[in-house]
């Protein structure tokens, strides 16, 4: 039911509208029940209803942005978008484990940690702190 007010030449009227059926309007006007016939259609709106699929986010969507790379005995721990680093956690030889925390990475005023995948020994390390990175850019190799 909608309800409105108006004022006509300084006279005040409420009007609720409780229903609208092929061209025929069912209301109140001022608490007096009226059916009023419309000479045109009336069509209803309807509001649309978004329906969005679930969509899983995945670093692994490309090899650029690939989270390791693995090629050989090594694979490489890649930035997946760019920044700069913040920090980094480990040095040649560290052994590292899955979910060790690897890199601090400022993007787009937010930090991101980026953690290993895999385990295994750094085997070369090819940021420092204060390095601008891109997206694909190796942060360091990991063996075994």
């Amino acid at each position: 039911m909608k309800s409105y007010k108006f004022k006509i030449n300084g006279t005040n009227y409420s009007v609720d509208i409780n229903g609208v059926e092929d061209g025929k309007i069912d209301l109140q006007l001022n608490g007096t029940p009226y059916e009023v016939e419309v000479d045109k259609e009336i069509k209803q709106t309807k509001t649309p209803k978004l329906v969005r699929s679930v969509v899983v986010p995945s670093t692994d969507s490309a090899p650029q942005v690939a989270k390791t790379n693995k090629d050989g005995a090594a694979s490489a721990v890649k930035s997946p978008l760019p920044g700069t680093v913040l920090d980094v956690f480990v040095k040649e030889g560290d052994s590292v484990k899955v979910g060790q925390k690897l890199v601090l990475l400022e993007a787009m005023k937010m930090e991101n940690q980026i953690d290993s995948d895999l385990e295994g020994v750094v085997k070369e390390v090819k940021i420092r702190k204060g390095d601008s990175v891109l997206e694909g850019d190796v942060f360091l190799t990991i063996g075994e």
